[in-house]
């Protein structure tokens, strides 16, 4: 993550509103831009679908097909993210820039297996006919490896070009979709195939970026599957925090709201919409935890570690953690008064800016829309708390907090069935305070002693975990040396 700090750094030295606007820009795409990109056509692309009398059956086919494929796909990205980012950090550090590439293609076949075969049984269970079912596929493989790219581009200075491909798939897939209408008629498939084009062109413009960065090499692809014997518990925390972060969805996909779409597709528009809307508030905080957190608070992380390294006077290592915790104390704060700002803003003037939109919305789903605002601003907090204490190596506090969550996110929604449907999305907002709390309290104990618990989890005797991730890896590896 300090990659884009040190862009984000040189960029706020530059006085002026382009240059903010900008940083606020490179923040927002590397941290989300697949989902910016997944919501931005969804939403442009379904605009023209309304604009060209597409079916109502048909919309529904549309953003069903999407929705699933970026759901799939964030479920099984998320096992692997925290884990591979973990590796490019270690390896970044040791200097073995050769060993990147070759784990950037390993993990993508790994992923690209085991998520192809769920996703076509579940394909294969929802008896969709074979051109749409190789349609989905052939997105679902694209979106996970733009996912996997962005652990990757986060080393990469090149903001432009990461910038360029965000814009040009947006460009690119909204011209090909009105083509493709103007040409053949409004159909499903031909939206879906403006969808794969524009993903396909951010895919292409990032392995482009990544080789113009890192080293070509063939060495070892799979080495990144020891850095799971080590760090397993991360995995975990990736896909914890996408299933509480998604599951009050799903869940409302099979409550009376929710409607079979076709085969296992179904869908909940009235709450699915008004979701898609309010994560969007969640933007402020993911891109302000890149600019305040990276940029002001990574240079007192690091000056504070750097005394362990370098043997620093026990005054000295005093002095920096409390100058450190002091900026991370003040970032925090100002991360929590915008989100609770964009939150107030969102619902305050929410309501007529949406009404100008052809969503369709109604009174029920306006309250949907106020009370997920709330939901999303409060996970927003708790996940860059979360995020911090992957800073302080407190994975198994991440771990305990996302856990709580991925079970009280549809837990608690499944509870609310017992109510009013009205009354739905408190259950997702009662587990993201949850969340929030867990988080809040895990790192005001922790950073109560901090250097104990830094000095405390140093074995005394350095040792090599190793396990089935760790054979697996080794065997992967021997395979492909002898191809």
């Amino acid at each position: 993550m300090a990659g884009i700090g040190f862009e984000l750094k040189k960029l706020f030295k530059k006085r002026g509103l382009l240059a903010t606007a900008r940083a606020y820009g490179y923040a927002g795409i590397v941290c989300t831009g697949p989902m910016i990109l997944g919501i931005v056509l969804l939403l442009s692309i379904l605009f023209l679908s309304r604009a060209y009398n597409m079916s109502f059956h048909g919309q529904e086919v549309f953003v069903s097909t999407i929705t699933y494929t970026l759901l799939f796909s964030l479920t099984v990205s998320g096992f692997f993210s925290l884990v591979v980012t973990r590796f490019i950090a270690d390896m970044l550090y040791e200097k073995q820039e050769k060993k990147i590439m070759p784990s950037f293609w390993g993990s993508n076949m790994l992923m690209l297996i085991i998520g192809e075969l769920l996703y076509t049984a579940f394909l294969l269970c929802s008896n969709t006919n074979l051109t749409l079912t190789v349609m989905c596929l052939a997105i679902f493989a694209e979106i996970l490896v733009v996912w996997n790219a962005m652990c990757y581009l986060t080393a990469i200075k090149e903001y432009n070009g990461i910038l360029f491909s965000f814009v040009s798939a947006v460009i690119v897939a909204f011209l090909l979709a009105w083509a493709v209408i103007r040409l053949d008629g409004i159909s499903v498939l031909g939206m879906l195939f403006a969808i794969f084009c524009g993903y396909g062109v951010m895919l292409v413009w990032d392995v482009v970026l990544l080789y113009r960065f890192f080293p070509r090499s063939a060495q070892q692809p799979f080495l990144f599957l020891q850095w799971f014997d080590k760090y397993l518990e991360l995995a975990f925390v990736g896909l914890f925090i996408n299933i509480g972060l998604f599951g009050h969805i799903v869940m409302i996909w099979n409550s009376q709201l929710g409607e079979k779409i076709e085969g296992l597709f179904r869908a909940a528009p009235y709450y699915d919409i008004p979701a898609l809307l309010a994560f969007l508030t969640t933007l402020i905080t993911t891109m302000n935890f890149m600019i305040s957190v990276e940029v002001n608070f990574y240079p007192k992380y690091k000056a504070y570690y750097a005394l362990f390294n370098n043997r620093g006077s026990i005054r000295d290592i005093k002095q920096a953690e409390d100058e450190m915790l002091t900026v991370l104390k003040s970032e925090l704060k100002y991360t929590g008064l915008k989100q609770l700002f964009t939150t107030a803003i969102a619902i305050s003037v929410g309501e007529a800016v949406i009404s100008l939109l052809p969503l369709g919305f109604n009174d029920i789903m306006f309250g949907y829309f106020r009370i997920l605002c709330v939901g999303y601003g409060l996970y927003a907090i708790a996940n860059t708390i979360m995020l911090i204490l992957l800073y302080f190596v407190d994975n198994r506090g991440a771990f305990i907090g996302t856990l709580i969550f991925a079970l009280a996110s549809p837990g608690l929604t499944f509870l609310m069935f017992n109510l009013s449907p009205l009354y739905y999305g408190f259950g997702f907002v009662i587990a993201c305070g949850l969340f929030f709390v867990i988080m809040l309290a895990r790192l005001t104990n922790f950073t109560r002693k901090l250097s104990y618990h830094l000095l405390s989890r140093q074995p005394l005797v350095e040792e090599h975990k190793t396990g089935i991730f760790t054979s697996l890896g080794l065997k992967l590896d021997r395979l492909f040396a002898q191809k």
